[in-house]
């Protein structure tokens, strides 16, 4: 047995990153695989008559040595990869996928499964025990079960062209992402930026002995170049080569690889009996289907469109008085928008940056998750971790009891993904009277500390931190029986409600107080920079509000219709944004080239979800304000309903039994200043 497939005999079973060796995870797999194929072989040949436990219950706790080996290599390969495993990615995958059809397209365990799910009715189960039937039962349903062998068959090719396709899609934006960087050796031409990003970039330029001052793709360093450089010529420079990330003719191009995606989803929605890819996935999501979706998206461009094309007139006008530009282009949006910020609220990132200190801002995260649910976070230094950035905690609850193992990583470097996200290397879940708690891991792409400052924050990094901070907090309270339903395993347009929900603290006195602190004073954040950060919130966001729209029209677009007659992705996007455009094209760049999150990330046909959960989370925050926003009776109910609840039941009535009520869109329209 290799060190990847057995019960690791660690603090609380964390997992040993130190001892892992790339090559211990190909034959780890191969292992861990076989297993899987035989837990479910003794499912089906299980002699006695199929029930809810030894074929339903059986199935939900099979396959945890590879999920946990799963969870180890795919987070890794996100946050701290290399050649190797990129490799290795490559031949997993379609071993995966080719394992998941093998399941789902097993007769004989079908034919169990629908035997116990024929006599549901009778079979007096819980609510969490009625979800995962009616969830397993489905599951075989819409991955091929019904399908004749020869459509079975198709399907598994399918399934395996799709996971080494996203796979590859990711690897050409790591690898353009990184092949990027602007070399300056002009002082001159640094004129604007704040002196944080000038010595990151000369911190950068000396680490590869070089002179002057490097900036990157990376956000820590693209963003505050676009925001702050004066030198237009080098802001449209670096501008248009994060717009052709995997959008140039080299090997690295994801304009087939997008066009292989969309076409395969589209047959192997047609093949399980369904219109489109939209179609398939939206059955199982809170907006049920893509007419829905589409409503919902075009409802809220109506509302926000007009506001947004005031906003960019304004901005154009203001662009032209300043500085004499005749047409406001992408290079100068950050740029000319920050400027304005500045003039009318007096609010400047780099005036706000020194009372974001990162470590004070988690220990804010940490204080707000104290008050609202009781936890503590206790730093420790005795559990393994995969890079030397990385912080590990003990989560403990008010009777001192380990609720989760917490891990934070939040510096860019050469193996990671560009972006800020949460995962888990281990599940919550019930089994054997024990509550086995979760290891959840927040990622996110932070300015390093230099030799003479800490890594401070932008504000928007703050409301990131918090973001990720509330999925965290979903994974970390998970209290169901099945590690399937547990934490974050909810419908697509219901997970984006704690991690939204969250970010609203950022901009609460009460909370600011807390964790908004001087760098080098200790003075708490003065109350009028906290008035201007809750009057510029809605600043520009008529704006925000069309480009979040844009992209999920984009999505529906390649997943809601038959894509077999697109046969240029520049042409077909640029249709697409046709309702929602504000700037002029530009002619070398595409967004669905490095559109992660649908075409590599679990967001196709679900981007709306970003916006569908912004009326949850404003309708959820209205209810704390109302009544305090450190109410433990409201923090309480969020909890036990939406935190710990999973996928148990039907979002919406976890949501009711919260709120008290269906969501109303006014809050969020009220919050965004668009009502």
């Amino acid at each position: 047995m290799s060190i990847l497939t057995t019960y690791f005999d660690t603090l609380h079973n964390t997992a040993p990153f130190s001892n892992i060796k790339t090559a211990d995870y190909l034959p780890a797999f191969n292992t861990a695989i076989a297993l899987t194929k035989a837990e479910i072989n003794s499912i089906v040949q299980n002699p006695d008559t199929a029930n809810f436990e030894n074929t339903i219950e059986a199935m939900a706790f099979s396959g945890m040595i590879l999920d946990r080996l799963s969870n180890i290599f795919f987070n890794l390969h996100s946050a701290e990869t290399n050649d190797e495993m990129q490799k290795i990615a490559q031949e997993v995958a379609p071993q995966l996928s080719e394992l998941a059809n093998d399941i789902t397209l097993n007769f004989e365990l079908f034919k169990r499964v629908k035997a116990v799910y024929d006599q549901k009715d009778s079979l007096k189960l819980t609510t969490e025990q009625n979800t995962l039937l009616n969830n397993t039962y489905k599951s075989f349903v819409r991955n091929g079960a019904l399908l004749n062998d020869e459509d079975k068959e198709t399907l598994r090719k399918i399934d395996a062209e799709l996971a080494v396709t996203a796979l590859k899609f990711g690897e050409n934006i790591l690898v353009e992402t990184n092949a990027y960087q602007l070399h300056i050796t002009n002082q001159d031409d640094l004129k604007g930026l704040p002196e944080g990003a000038i010595e990151a970039a000369k911190h950068l330029a000396e680490q590869e002995n070089k002179d002057g001052w490097i900036f990157t793709l990376d956000y820590p360093s693209y963003l505050p170049f676009v925001t702050y450089a004066e030198n237009r010529e080098l802001r449209k420079q670096i501008t248009i080569a994060a717009g052709k990330k995997a959008f140039q003719d080299n090997e690295f191009n994801n304009e087939k690889n997008i066009l292989k995606l969309v076409n395969l989803r589209f047959e192997r929605a047609n093949l399980l009996g369904y219109a489109t890819h939209a179609d398939f996935v939206l059955e199982e999501r809170m907006a049920q289907n893509p007419t829905k979706v589409s409503d919902f998206l075009n409802d809220l461009l109506v509302k926000a469109k007009p506001a947004a094309d005031k906003e960019f007139y304004e901005l154009s006008e203001y662009a032209k008085k300043l500085d004499g530009i005749e047409t406001l282009e992408k290079w100068d949006g950050s740029f000319y928008s920050e400027k304005l910020k500045q003039e009318k609220f007096n609010l400047d990132d780099e005036i706000l940056k020194p009372y974001f200190k990162l470590e004070n801002v988690q220990n804010g995260a940490f204080q707000i998750a104290n008050k609202l649910f009781g936890l503590t976070f206790k730093e420790v230094f005795n559990i393994d971790k995969y890079h030397q950035d990385v912080q590990t905690f003990e989560v403990l609850d008010q009777n001192n009891d380990l609720v989760a193992i917490f891990y934070s990583d939040f510096f860019p470097r050469k193996g990671k993904r560009n972006g800020a996200w949460m995962t888990s290397f281990k599940p919550q879940y019930i089994k054997n009277g024990v509550n086995e708690r979760p290891h959840v891991s927040i990622v996110c792409n932070f300015t390093k500390p230099t030799p003479t400052k800490p890594s401070l924050l932008t504000f928007n990094e703050v409301t990131t931190l918090f973001h990720e901070f509330g999925h965290a907090l979903h994974g970390m309270l998970a209290n169901t029986v099945y590690p399937n339903l547990s934490g974050t395993s909810v419908f697509w347009d219901f997970v984006e409600l704690p991690s939204q929900i969250m970010e609203n603290w950022c901009y609460e006195k009460e909370a600011l107080e807390i964790f908004a602190k001087h760098y080098q004073t200790n003075e708490v954040i003065p109350m009028e920079l906290v008035d201007k950060i809750r009057e510029s919130a809605s600043f520009l966001e008529g704006m925000a509000t069309v480009r979040q729209l844009s992209f999920g029209i984009l999505d529906m677009g390649w997943h809601g219709q038959n894509p077999s007659a697109i046969s240029d992705v520049k042409t077909f996007e640029n249709n697409q944004f046709q309702s929602t455009k504000l700037y002029p094209d530009v002619a070398e760049n595409a967004m669905s080239p490095a559109f992660s999150h649908i075409f590599n990330g679990g967001y196709a046909s679900g981007y709306y979800s970003y916006k569908w959960a912004e009326v949850l989370d404003a309708d959820a925050f209205d209810y704390f304000k109302q009544n305090g926003i450190f109410n433990t009776e409201i923090a309480t109910k969020f909890k036990d309903y939406v935190l710990s609840q999973g996928g148990t039941e039907h979002p919406m009535t976890l949501y009711k039994k919260f709120r008290g009520q269906e969501p109303k869109p006014e809050a969020l329209l009220k919050r965004a200043g668009l009502l």
